[in-house]
Order: C-alpha cells, then sequence, then structure tokens
C-alpha cells in the first residue's frame, strides 16, 4: 500500500509518520503548518500513533508536507504501509529513563557524604566522582529534552523542555564550575533527579497512548494476509491480500478467512461472520451471496470473485471508523498537557526577571545564575507531571485487583464523567451462553431426551452445545443414530430404529429455539434463552445512583432485545450494525451527553471507541478486548459502577494533587525568586512536593472496594 492513496476528484491522501510528536501543543502546530501548505485540503493528527493524515491536492508532492513539518522542527517521513504497527514512544524512553535513575541513586549516595560534613580533599573527591557519573548521564538522559527544546529555539518558539533544559544544563554547569574550582556546592544530584521524575512520568503516559492504538491493529489482524487465487486456464497462485484485485476469484477453503469482499460464484458453505455482525450464530452462504474480508469460512470450500480489497473492504472501513473514532477521543487534552504549554513562558519569564534584578541589586553573575538555576529547578513541572499519571496508576491497580483492567488511563478522567450508558445485549448483559427452557425438557419424554442429547452432540452450534450440555447434566443417555448429517442453517437429522429424527430450525423462523422431530411423536418447541449476568438489575441501579441513565444498544432481534429492556426496565434499540451503534453514540454525544459504552462483540468496535469510555467484558473478542478502555473479568456487572466509583474518586485525587502542585509553587517560588534557596534546596523541595503528590496517590490503593 503506497503513502499516497488517490481519493475521489483531484484530491490525494498521504500519511506520515511524526514521531516527535508527544502533546496537544504538537498537534495544533503540526495541523497548521500542514494546513498553511497550498494545496492542502485538511490535516488531522492521530497522536495516539503519531501520525498525521494529509488530504491535498494530487499534484502535491509528500516531499512539500515533510519539508512544511521540517521548517517546524518535526521529522517526517511518508508511511509506506498503513497497516504496519505505529513505532513506540516507549521504547526510546526506557533507556535515558534508566540511565537517570542509575546516576540518580549513585550521586545521591556521594552527596548524602558531603552533607554528612564531609570537607577539603574527601569533598572534592567526592565531587569530581559525581561530576564522572552525572555529566555522560545528563547528556544521554536528557536527549529527548534537550532535542525538543533545540528544536524550539531554533523555529523562535518555546515549549515545556526549554526550561527543563536551561535549567538541567546551568545547573550542571555551575556544578562543574564548583568542582574545577574546589567549591563547596554542586548539583548534580538536583539535576538527575529532575529528569529520572520526568522521564518517569513520560513513560507512563507514552504506555498508555501505545496501548489505545491496539486496537485498531488487533482488527486489521483478523483479515487473512493474502488468498489463493483461481488463474485464467484453472491454475492456482498465493497472493499477498495487497495484491488483490476486484474481479479476480478466490479460492477459500474451510477453516480459512477471506482476505477481500466478494461474491461466491461457486460452492456453498457456513461462516462466522461475529467480526462484522456481532452474531455468533453461523451463516449459511452460496452462489450470489456476499462475503466479506474477515468472516471465517467453517464447513466447505467456495470461490469468491472479488469486489473490493484492501482499504475499500467492510472490515477496512471499520477499522477506519474505530482510527477516526480514536483519534476524537485522543483530542481529550491532558490535564497536565494543558497547564504545560502556559507553565514554560512563564517560568522563562520569573527567571530572566530573577537573574536580572539580581544584578541589578548588586549580586554577582555567579550569585544570580545560581538564584535563577534555583527558580527553574524549583518550578519544574515534575508534580504537575506526576499529578495525573500517578493517581492513575495507582486506581488501575486498585481495579485490577478488583478484576477491572484499565487499559487507557486517560479513560478514568474520561468515565468519571460519564452520564449516559450503552450496553450490548449478547455477551455483556447476558452471559453469551443460551441455555435451553427448563419447563420445557422437563416435559420430554425419557426417549426424546436421549434422541435430543444424541442429535445435539452431533453439532457445534451455540444452540445444540446448550441443549448438549443440559441434557448431559441430567445423566441422559445419548441414543444409537444411523445415516446422522448436518444441513448448514438447517439441523441435524438422522435415524432412529428406522425412523426419521431431526433437531431443526423451527418453521416460521423463529429464533433463539429448536424444533425436535421424531416420526413417533409430535414435534417438540425447545425456547432457548441467555441469562443474565449475575447482579445485573443491581448493577444498572447503582448506575442510575450515580447518576448514569442506562439503555440496551444491541444488533439482535427486536424480540429478544425487547424482552431483556422489559426485564431491566431500561430504553432498548435492536438491530444496529456497526456504523448505527457508532451514529447513536455520536448523536448522544452531540446532544451533550458523556457516553459510555459496554459490548464485547467486533461489530462493536466502532462504538466501544467513539464513546467518551468503554468497558468490555472478559470474554469478549479481541477487538472488543482492545477497543475497549476497561475489561472486567468476573461475570458480575457490578464491575461496572465500581469502575465508575473509582473513576471519580480517582478524579478528585487529580485535582487535590494540582492543588498540591500549585500550591507548592505558590509558597516555594517566592522563596527562591529571594534567593534563600539554593539549586540543591530546590532539588529537594522539588521532589518531595513529587513526592507528596505520589502519597495521596497512593490513598487510591482501596478505590475499587
Amino acid at each position: 500500500m503506497a503513502s499516497a492513496a488517490t481519493l475521489t476528484g483531484d484530491l490525494s491522501r498521504t500519511s506520515l509518520a511524526v514521531p516527535g510528536m508527544h502533546c496537544a501543543g504538537c498537534m495544533s502546530k503540526v495541523e497548521r503548518a500542514l494546513g498553511a501548505v497550498p494545496g492542502v485540503a485538511s490535516a488531522r493528527v492521530n497522536l495516539t500513533a503519531r501520525t498525521v493524515t494529509v488530504e491535498h491536492d494530487a499534484e502535491l508532492e509528500p516531499r512539500a508536507l515533510t519539508e512544511a513539518l521540517g521548517g517546524i522542527g518535526f521529522e517526517s517521513q511518508a508511511r509506506r504501509d498503513l497497516s504496519a504497527k505505529a513505532p513506540s514512544a516507549v521504547r526510546p524512553l526506557l533507556a535515558p529513563l534508566a540511565v537517570a535513575g542509575f546516576a540518580a541513586m549513585n550521586v545521591m549516595l556521594l552527596s548524602v557524604s558531603v552533607w554528612s560534613g564531609a570537607e577539603g580533599s574527601t569533598r572534592e573527591l567526592f565531587h569530581w566522582l559525581s561530576a564522572l557519573i552525572a555529566l555522560p548521564a545528563i547528556a544521554f538522559a536528557g536527549r529527548p529534552f534537550f532535542t525538543s527544546a533545540w528544536r524550539a529555539v531554533k523555529r523562535g518558539t518555546t515549549n515545556m523542555d526549554v526550561p527543563i533544559s536551561i535549567g538541567v544544563i546551568v545547573a550542571s554547569g555551575l556544578s562543574l564550575y564548583e568542582v574545577v574550582t574546589a567549591g563547596q556546592h554542586a548539583w548534580f544530584d538536583g539535576a538527575l533527579m529532575l529528569l529520572t521524575f520526568l522521564l518517569a512520568g513520560r513513560v507512563l503516559d507514552a504506555m498508555m497512548r501505545d496501548r489505545a492504538r491496539a486496537g485498531v491493529d488487533a482488527l486489521l489482524s483478523q483479515a487473512a494476509q493474502g488468498a489463493t487465487v483461481v488463474q485464467p486456464g484453472g491454475t492456482v497462485a498465493w497472493l499477498d491480500a495487497a495484491q488483490l484485485e476486484a474481479g479476480m476469484v478466490m479460492r477459500v477453503a474451510a477453516g480459512e478467512r477471506l482476505a477481500a469482499d466478494g461474491e461466491i460464484v461457486a460452492g456453498s458453505s457456513r461462516f462466522d461472520q461475529s467480526i462484522l455482525t456481532g452474531e455468533s450464530a453461523p451463516v449459511s452462504a452460496g452462489v450470489g451471496d456476499k462475503a466479506l474480508a474477515g468472516m471465517l469460512n467453517l464447513s466447505a470450500p467456495v470461490d469468491v470473485q472479488v469486489s473490493h480489497a484492501g482499504h475499500d473492504t467492510t472490515l477496512a472501513e471499520i477499522a477506519r471508523l474505530m482510527e477516526a473514532s480514536t483519534q476524537n477521543r485522543s483530542r481529550y487534552v491532558r490535564i497536565a498537557d494543558r497547564a504545560a504549554r502556559l507553565y514554560a513562558p512563564a517560568v522563562h519569564t520569573l527567571s530572566a526577571i530573577t537573574v536580572i534584578g539580581w544584578l541589578l541589586a548588586g549580586a554577582s553573575l555567579y550569585q544570580a545564575l545560581v538564584i535563577g538555576v534555583a527558580v527553574l529547578i524549583i518550578t519544574c513541572p515534575c508534580a504537575l507531571g506526576l499529578a495525573v499519571p500517578v493517581a492513575q496508576v495507582v486506581a488501575s491497580g486498585s481495579l485490577m485487583r478488583a478484576g477491572i483492567m484499565v487499559k487507557d488511563g486517560s479513560a478514568l478522567e474520561r468515565l468519571a464523567g460519564v452520564d449516559r450508558a450503552l450496553l450490548d445485549k449478547t455477551g455483556t448483559l447476558t452471559l453469551g451462553r443460551p441455555v435451553p427452557d427448563e419447563t420445557v425438557i422437563n416435559l420430554f419424554g425419557a426417549e426424546e431426551r436421549s434422541v435430543a442429547l444424541a442429535l445435539a452432540s452431533h453439532s457445534t452450534h451455540p444452540l445444540s452445545r446448550g441443549l448438549a450440555k443440559a441434557l448431559a447434566a441430567r445423566g441422559v443417555e445419548a441414543a444409537l443414530l444411523e445415516e446422522i448429517a448436518e444441513r448448514p442453517g438447517m439441523g441435524v437429522f438422522a435415524r432412529w430404529n428406522g425412523h426419521p429424527v431431526s433437531l431443526r430450525r423451527p418453521d416460521g423462523g423463529k429464533g433463539s429455539a429448536v424444533a425436535l422431530s421424531i416420526s413417533t411423536s409430535p414435534v417438540r418447541l425447545l425456547p432457548f434463552a441467555d441469562a443474565l449476568r449475575p447482579d445485573a438489575v443491581e448493577a444498572l441501579d447503582k448506575l442510575r445512583a450515580l447518576g448514569i441513565d442506562c439503555s440496551i444498544l444491541s444488533g439482535d432481534k427486536v424480540a429478544a432485545v425487547e424482552a431483556i429492556g422489559i426485564d431491566l426496565g431500561i430504553a432498548t434499540q435492536a438491530q444496529t450494525d456497526p456504523a448505527q451503534k457508532q451514529a447513536r453514540v455520536e448523536a448522544e454525544r452531540k446532544a451533550g451527553h458523556r457516553v459510555l459504552m459496554v459490548g464485547d462483540g467486533l461489530n462493536d468496535g466502532p462504538a466501544l471507541a467513539a464513546a467518551n469510555a468503554s468497558i468490555a467484558p472478559g470474554s469478549a473478542s479481541d477487538v472488543g478486548l482492545q477497543a475497549a478502555d476497561m475489561v472486567f473479568v468476573q461475570e458480575s456487572l457490578l464491575a461496572l459502577p465500581r469502575a465508575v466509583s473509582a473513576s471519580r474518586r480517582t478524579m478528585a485525587v487529580v485535582k487535590q494533587n494540582f492543588a498540591l502542585a500549585i500550591g507548592y509553587n505558590a509558597f516555594a517560588v517566592p522563596l527562591a525568586v529571594l534567593g534563600h534557596v539554593t539549586p540543591l534546596v530546590a532539588a529537594v523541595a522539588m521532589s518531595a512536593s513529587s513526592l507528596l503528590v505520589i502519597a495521596n496517590s497512593l490513598r487510591l490503593v482501596g478505590a475499587a472496594r
């Protein structure tokens, strides 16, 4: 797949990887720069994947786009394979974090000796050892900040990394000066601690963004990587999915997934299309029926003439819906990012005024610089940067112990504000395991039960498995059958004692039921029901008590959905496809609601991604698991109100953390400006504020109880 795709009219689409983006400020700068390029119709950043999709005139070369980004300090390159996984932002930060942390611990040990009263040559030796450890470590661990700051300075702007870089470099320079001149003070420990805390916060943030991207990757992985194509003349050849074109004929064997959309031109089979519709029961299809990429051929080989391949398939469209929805969600600017955008200019101004003020007051340049560095360090946004991720991590650990896995830390912020919950039915409100009506089974005679078990045991259909399990649990012994045959979409047929018997689809197209037919007895209709999850009523009551209005949004039939809605006393919307589910979520959001989507099927993926927050049961499909922000691994639905309550407690603690960070600055900054704080004390104070924030966040250890 090329990096540039032709769209309708004279527009083309180009996808660029921009690994240097890491905050909302970067997003707006990239979109503004590309939007200013003549010929660009639109530019949309996906911060989660660190990519930007540009729609532009077909004559505009992608090189002009990369040059425009280079002009504002962002390196970029065209993505050659749009289905390739985006590079992780975590890995490049791990080595700097490890180096900074290891060096900080060693330098701090040497500093403790100096603080304990080491004097003379002993102090000089420890200072030299600290310099030998710290300077290479700072040069290596500080690269993420130095590089970003240098790019910002080159284009005449500033960002959060500029004051960090200035503080670290000037503190290191002054410390080296002190070491060379046998001075009393060195602040290598403060610079290293600064880098360690900042890198830790950035790694946590990058880990959460990587997890958010995994949903789209999981969905795309459901399509086959290629197909066996029938060539002119009858020969066959294996082609990669990217090489498939409309008009080709794929030969799809039983057990294979389709690599492209098309129409069956030979053969008939049963297909598992749950990836597209969410319906777990296999469907039969023959000549003239459509078969879509991602569907699993269950029983017999078929030939399918390709109609849509690559990015034109229905599966790819679902992936695009999910990616677009993920992008909408990533536009939620992190609280720390919003504060940091205003933070850097304020810190620069304050530090410069401090240095100038002390120079005017008669201080030496060295003394003024030391005070200026103290101001930069003491105002370091460590506590601010940790306020959100540490609270999220502690709350996530509490939820995990309660059986709820948090995949995206920012979901706690979004979940805390939801006021509308849309719940899928099968597999979400219910267990997704149909069970036969016990009352009807009790009416069966011994021979009928025996024959029913024998027939059901020869099928893998969910209703047959449910019936076989129920009869086996009663100790029923299967009858001996002959001439057993399962007809796709019809049922299981056989002969018993010379009489025809069957377990088949009921006449009249009734839904969750089977008909047991034995020639010597009247036909028995056996209905099935999918049991509600334990505590479903109590869970919905608790959600309502939290101010959340609940309703069912399902792809199942109207009758089945309404029956569950009546039992639970909530509104329903049935027979919805993936796009309709997503549209319902977006309509609720446009109406001003903040939506929680709870679903398990692959067809719930777009809606899960479009909602403000999403939760899936542990039994969900792979894509459902990946698309959701949280996953509960218990059968009880009480996980839902528990997650909402924990999220609201988390946001309360986050706000407290911000108050602590702001209060710390309000108290410490005036002291630093007045010259009462050395860079070392500034580093200790900064670290203390961070520890205070961490300690406050630890109160969330029991948030999910």
